[in-house]
């Protein structure tokens, strides 16, 4: 699984509230983590010549052609997870054990070499390191037993324990020598609106209706919860590129259900924070941002002050770089049902997305994660084609075209 216009004082303006008046919450929330000195820090520094594909188009660099990576790249459409999965069937078992997630995460690394190998793990995988126990149950998904809509759900959460998460820090440290400089390591986290969706419906929902209440019925909660949430996830990236990630895929998976009024006070304020949180760490990390149903939001993603936006497959990519402009980097977009047609479809799909995006800034990916009952052959063909392109030669043919 990987599964706002306000500023960002005003859209933390809870700290003011007499709740945290009359009470040493606050105070616990805001303790820094301080990190047992056991596993190895990578430098955040890396010298241009050495950094990879991935890394160089995320910065702006000129590059030969576009890296390529899939969401979801590693997963139940490879014969491999699935004999894997039946030797240890629990999800949080193959996510949470150093050995099977560098397993997963190299699966299609050996079969397809992409240029970015994504850490196999998921969004709420952090929770419990700073309060929120979860269940991943076959036919409901996530549970979250006691979701969070009260003062009183609020007194679980602590600051993140990130020692509950030495499986993610030894499985990134792992992948970083196994690709060496061939391949970019990602790691990922889920922004605040989306993992507060699970914390406060109590799992996954269509409606998303106790959350979006609870934005008018309680708002000083949900902006407790959000600004929590922030430092928490801001502090799991930063830990998660000492362990070795060149690069953080931020998913606000389920941010493209809000109306962009309200995307802009309920989730924009606090990725900017994050954003500037890591930056201040990592200044030479790309991040990215992918938003499931981001067409009216892109212009407005550009403030959180990402490197990168992920476009899903419903936006053109000609029409996202234009309203983006080449100042920002673009991700994507094939439309993941391309895998699933005559291959020769699938190269005309890619090429016209490359020569849309343009010769800088772009990472090749799809608009969504790989689908299950994707053929691998398909996901082969798809690397195979990225590594043929050369930018001189499409931008060549492109202007004979229009000739």
């Amino acid at each position: 699984m990987e599964t706002i216009p306000t500023s960002i004082n005003s859209g933390l303006g809870w700290k003011s509230s007499s709740f945290f008046q009359q009470s040493n919450f606050f105070n616990l929330l805001s303790q820094p983590y301080k990190p047992k000195p056991s596993l190895t820090k990578f430098s955040l520094n890396c010298s241009a010549t050495s950094d990879p594909l991935l890394v160089k188009a995320a910065r702006g660099d000129l590059v030969s052609r576009p890296p390529a990576w899939m969401m979801r790249q590693a997963g139940r459409y490879m014969a491999a997870y699935q004999k894997l999965a039946q030797k240890h069937p629990s999800f949080r078992e193959r996510s949470e054990t150093t050995d099977l997630i560098v397993e997963i995460s190299l699966q299609p690394w050996k079969a397809f070499r992409p240029d970015g190998v994504i850490i196999f793990s998921d969004i709420l995988t952090p929770l419990p390191a700073f309060g929120i126990n979860f269940d991943i149950e076959d036919v409901k998904g996530p549970v979250i037993q006691s979701p969070i809509r009260s003062e009183d759900g609020l007194k679980v959460l602590h600051p993140i324990d990130l020692d509950k998460l030495r499986f993610v820090g030894e499985s990134l440290k792992i992948l970083r020598q196994e690709v060496a400089r061939d391949a970019a390591v990602l790691g990922f986290v889920g922004a605040p609106w989306t993992l507060a969706t699970y914390i406060v419906e109590g799992g996954t929902t269509r409606t998303y209706t106790n959350i979006k209440s609870m934005c008018h019925t309680a708002p000083h909660i949900l902006k407790t919860l959000l600004s929590h949430l922030t430092k928490a996830i801001a502090d799991y990236i930063v830990f998660q590129v000492e362990s070795g990630a060149h690069c953080i895929q931020i998913f606000d998976s389920w941010g493209g259900q809000l109306p962009p009024d309200m995307w802009e006070r309920w989730s924009k304020p606090y990725i900017k924070e994050i954003v500037n949180l890591v930056k201040k760490k990592c200044p030479e990390t790309p991040l990215v941002l992918y938003i499931n149903g981001n067409g009216g939001l892109l212009e407005r993603m550009v403030d959180t002050g990402v490197d990168v936006i992920g476009l899903d497959w419903t936006v053109d990519m000609a029409d996202g770089r234009r309203r983006l402009g080449s100042g920002i980097g673009v991700q994507g977009n094939v439309d993941p049902a391309y895998l699933f047609s005559p291959l020769n479809a699938l190269t005309e799909e890619i090429q016209r997305v490359v020569r849309c995006a343009g010769p800088r800034r772009h990472i090749l990916n799809l608009g969504h994660g790989v689908l299950v009952g994707t053929p691998e052959e398909a996901v082969a063909h798809f690397f195979e084609v990225a590594r043929s392109l050369k930018f001189d030669t499409l931008t060549q043919n492109n202007t004979a075209n229009v000739a």
